[in-house]
């Protein structure tokens, strides 16, 4: 028996002028998976990003989450579907205290604020940021933002999330730590796709890989498979690398 992806793009264009981010992507995302999306700089993941969480209209091509065309949908509206992210950038608000941070996304479910507190200290001991519920967001360190992110995502209860490297710049112990806590978000039910550049990191983290490059699906597949792909050995190293891969 076959279930419907939560997530599919459909022919999916992102033009800006003369520029293509995005050349007819289609993908699709199975419900539980943990999905990588990869490419070199340049090669649309941020765009494809945006696209899926609303932050932009495609120029061509529809998007259909959970069973919903969501094409023309706002991101605010996306997210109350059950779309969530992080982004590349950190954007935590740097003058409130962590936990601050996370009631703001908790209120997409709740407006009881007693509840959205109650909601933003559960995801933040599910984070390992518990004992730092009451510092500034500016006090914490950069492995610590990155986790903030993410809890300020799982606590808008999202059934799709999508990470925006959450582990690039990290140290191997940090890497190690945010690579434990994506397998806990799948754990409970919630699907991940997630951006990064380290190949090293991602590959044994995720079930499926999507190589970008100039905008297009270059090639998917099991891990194992991408990274022995000659067409992915030359977008990352150069065509002398992928003769005879």
């Amino acid at each position: 028996m076959t279930t419907t992806p939560l997530l599919e793009t459909r022919g999916v264009w992102q033009r800006f002028g003369g520029l293509i981010a995005n050349s007819d992507v289609s993908i699709s995302v199975g419900r539980g998976e943990i999905v990588g999306l990869i490419g070199p700089n340049g090669a649309g993941k941020s765009t494809l990003f945006n696209l899926i969480a609303g932050v932009l209209p495609p120029t061509q091509g529809s998007i259909v989450f959970d069973g919903e065309d969501v094409t023309a949908l706002p991101a605010a509206v996306r997210c109350q579907r059950g779309v969530g992210r992080t982004f590349q950038v950190v954007k935590s608000f740097e003058t409130m205290t962590v936990i601050d941070n996370v009631i703001v996304g908790a209120l997409v479910r709740s407006t009881v604020m007693r509840d959205a507190r109650r909601k933003a200290h559960q995801v933040l001991e599910f984070c390992g940021l518990g004992p730092r519920a009451n510092v500034l967001a500016s006090d914490l360190v950069p492995s610590e933002k990155r986790r903030l992110e993410v809890a300020r995502a799982l606590a808008t209860e999202p059934k799709l999330l999508l990470l925006d490297e959450v582990l690039t710049g990290l140290t191997p112990v940090e890497a190690k730590t945010g690579v434990e806590l994506v397998r806990k978000v799948r754990d409970t039910g919630v699907t991940v796709l997630m951006v990064e550049h380290v190949m090293e990191i991602v590959m044994p983290l995720v079930d499926r890989a999507i190589v970008l490059d100039l905008g297009k699906v270059l090639v998917e597949g099991k891990p194992a498979d991408v990274v022995r792909d000659p067409k992915v050995i030359s977008a990352y190293l150069g065509d002398r690398h992928a003769v005879g891969a």
